[in-house]
């Protein structure tokens, strides 16, 4: 096949993986299904309601292990094996999350089955996408990442009226054979990257603010390279402050501004549909301003969003939506912003791998955020300390983006 030929069939690859990845982004309607799996646990086994947040830290992650290795398999074999291979895991894991009798089996279904076949395709068809778009980059891991994104809104309106019609066992299973047969199907679409592909009538530019990597280094090279801790540091800072307020989001809204739950559910959407203009906006953002830039832009919306919230409780109401609008739409920047930015700093060729690698930077967001969070609630019966520690490393984050400047002029 000629260029021309991909030139125009990367955008049917590209609809393909954004599909694919609205049916693994149902990860994060998690709390959708937490309540009621817990009460039919517990139904089962004739105790007290269980508290399930265990299951999906344990699903989120559990990610980074698929993501490297499967972006390891994925330059020998392909993304479109590893994508049904990983829709596989992912699809059997929600059905045998259905047939769950126990918290410890639904850590390993749902923990493990969902949580590694999440890693598996999103590694692939973020790696393999932005490998088409050399031309925009950002736009595209914008785009990828939003429909994973977006999953978190739409995903719940299904799950809801499915367990209110069949109950929460039967919507895991009902989800996991609908969301099996889509992967699987849109995988077939996919196809590998052709080893330095450039689309026609495009001419690379010199290195810019958003290329300043010149070569492909692999992930040993990546390791070795000062400039990679520096980024994954400041994905780390950059996603805390989402990750802390997505885990609790309900709540926070009902204890601190009271709330009631229909009204906490509406702020849940906000944030949600936030994170979703997020990563489209800044991916276009990156590829005109540059990807230091628009990060360091993020960091101060994500410093002042924080603020917000913290004098929201003693403040009027709109407040703490702007607060939560922003922490929404910085959370979903950053993760828009990274995968070109892997590419563009460490080049397209080992960016499966590097992507997979540099985005422990965000599983470790995922495992602090929200830790600190409960932390913080338990010991000070209050949610407002931890949004000061979510300005104070969005202000770290920001001042990272000063050295990563500093080192990347230097190399």
């Amino acid at each position: 096949m000629g260029v021309q030929d991909y030139t125009q069939r990367r955008w049917i690859i590209l609809a393909a993986s954004c599909i694919i990845n609205l049916c693994i982004g149902s990860l994060y309607a998690w709390s959708v299904f937490a309540d009621p799996m817990a009460d039919h646990l517990a139904s089962i086994a004739g105790t007290e309601e269980q508290n399930l947040s265990l299951v999906f830290t344990v699903a989120n992650g559990i990610g980074p292990v698929t993501l490297i290795s499967g972006g390891i398999i994925n330059d020998r074999i392909g993304p479109r094996r590893l994508i049904i291979g990983g829709g596989i895991l992912f699809g059997a894991g929600m059905i045998a999350s259905g047939f769950a009798t126990s918290l410890a089996m639904l850590l390993v279904t749902y923990g493990l089955g969902v949580g590694l076949g999440v890693g598996m395709v999103y590694g692939a068809t973020i790696g393999n996408a932005v490998k088409f778009f050399p031309d925009r980059r950002g736009f595209v891991g914008g785009i990828a990442t939003a429909a994973y994104g977006i999953s978190s809104v739409i995903v719940p309106l299904a799950a809801n009226a499915l367990i209110d019609s069949y109950g929460v066992a039967n919507a895991f299973k009902v989800l996991g054979v609908g969301m099996l047969a889509v992967i699987c199907i849109c995988g077939l679409f996919v196809e590998r990257c052709p080893e330095g592909f450039a689309p026609e009538g495009w001419i690379p530019r010199a290195s810019t603010a958003t290329h300043i990597g010149t070569t492909d280094k692999d992930w040993r090279e990546m390791l070795a390279d000062p400039i990679f801790f520096i980024m994954i540091a400041m994905l780390c800072c950059g996603a805390f402050s989402g990750l802390m307020i997505t885990s609790q989001a309900s709540p926070i809204a009902q204890d601190m501004m009271g709330m009631g739950p229909a009204q906490a559910a509406l702020i849940v959407s906000m944030l949600a549909l936030l994170n979703t203009a997020g990563r489209v906006v800044s991916g276009f953002l990156s590829d005109k301003l540059g990807s230091i830039a628009t990060i360091q832009g993020v960091f101060v919306l994500t410093a002042t969003s924080m603020a917000m919230l913290f004098i929201s409780s003693t403040s009027a109401e709109w407040v703490f939506y702007l607060g939560i609008c922003g922490a929404g739409f910085c959370f979903g920047s950053i993760m828009g912003i990274y995968p070109g930015f892997t590419a563009s700093q460490f080049g397209l060729r080992h960016n499966s791998v590097n992507y997979g690698i540099m985005f422990c930077g965000f599983a470790a967001a995922g495992l602090i955020g929200p830790s600190i969070m409960s932390v913080i609630r338990g010991s000070c019966e209050s949610y407002a300390p931890a949004f000061l520690v979510a300005v104070a490393l969005a202000i770290l984050g920001l001042a990272l983006t000063f050295l990563f400047k500093r080192k990347a002029n230097n190399s």
